[in-house]
């Protein structure tokens, strides 16, 4: 597959690479979206269940 051991360097510098590259891309996108809150019925279930301990 690989001519000699400088292709597959080569191969192996493209392929991590290529991996740094797509990791800092899927940073940016988690940077640029708006974070999550955590509304809905779980948490207000959770919150229900903290009242409920304060309470005994």
């Amino acid at each position: 597959m690989f001519g000699n051991d400088a292709d597959l360097m080569l191969s192996i510098h493209r392929s991590h690479a290529a991996e740094l590259q797509a990791d800092a891309a899927r940073d940016r996108l988690a940077r640029s979206l708006p974070r999550r809150h955590p509304r809905g019925w779980l948490s207000r279930r959770q919150h229900a269940a903290r009242v409920v301990d304060g309470r005994r």
